[in-house]
């Protein structure tokens, strides 16, 4: 009975309307929180206190049947996702008014928005490949660093007596590169500098070209990468390929069938 019980649980858990009804309390949920900084009246605070414990029911009830058809309990909560949506769904449930955990208890509410990501596979994808892409992405903010540094260190040289609040100390300069970088009014900075140094416009647009286009290009190399990996890994769970002894056991089959057909013909 107990199997029986799990049995459904788990078709219940895989069953894509499920899903779907899942991923559209998360938006009520979310429109329910945004809704909230708002000045309502007195009838819709009171609805929406009634709708927050009805999405807090809710995502206990989802919870417990993502436990409950769990075949391995005790690796349930080792899952990072898993152990994600327990805390947000926990916290969830302790009275927001009249309470020290008033502030995290509607700061939680806010977060619940991110349970879309462990209900929706593509959306875990798409976290697991960043996540899986920090270290090599890490040697590309290292060099985008040193880029950074030696630019910043040539513009205050050069730039410091004529904008002394962009460009007298390398800090500043970083800062003013960053604006640069996210062409956010540059050009007013390289046209200040131009009536001075006439070349200046090199300096601008060689920085634009390391950062903002080659080291771009590199980045988004190396995320489109790890998530071809990811999904490949994850297409690999989906579909296992067949191992040597599944391979060799159907091929004893198709032998025996053959065998068989040929004695009765």
């Amino acid at each position: 009975m107990v199997n029986n019980i799990q049995s459904q649980l788990f078709q219940l858990k895989e069953n894509k309307a499920f899903e779907l009804t899942v991923v559209a309390v998360i938006i009520i949920s979310a429109l329910e929180v945004g809704a909230k900084t708002f000045d309502l009246p007195e009838q819709a605070v009171s609805v929406t206190g009634i709708l927050d414990l009805l999405i807090t029911l809710f995502f206990l009830f989802e919870l417990s049947v993502r436990f409950f058809a769990e075949p391995n309990k005790s690796q349930f909560l080792r899952k990072g996702w898993n152990l994600f949506d327990t805390l947000v769904v926990v916290i969830s449930l302790i009275p927001i008014d009249d309470s020290e955990m008033a502030l995290l208890a509607r700061l939680v509410r806010v977060f619940r928005v991110l349970r879309m990501v462990s209900v929706v596979p593509e959306l875990r994808v798409l976290i697991n490949s960043l996540l899986k892409a920090l270290p090599q992405l890490g040697y590309v903010l290292l060099l985008m660093f040193i880029i950074f540094y030696i630019y910043a260190a040539v513009g205050s040289f050069l730039f410091a007596d004529i904008n002394p609040t962009l460009w007298r100390d390398i800090a500043i300069s970083m800062l003013t590169l960053f604006r640069v970088m996210t062409f956010e009014d540059w050009t007013d900075i390289q046209y200040e500098t131009m009536e001075v140094y006439s070349w200046s416009w090199i300096y601008y647009l060689s920085f634009i070209f390391f950062t903002a286009f080659a080291f771009l290009n590199m980045v988004i190399g190396i995320v489109v990468s790890v998530m071809e990996k990811e999904q490949q890994a994850l297409q690999a769970l989906e579909h296992p390929e067949p191992t040597m002894a599944e391979l060799q056991q159907e091929l004893q089959q198709i032998k025996a069938l053959l065998a068989q057909q040929n004695r009765s013909s």
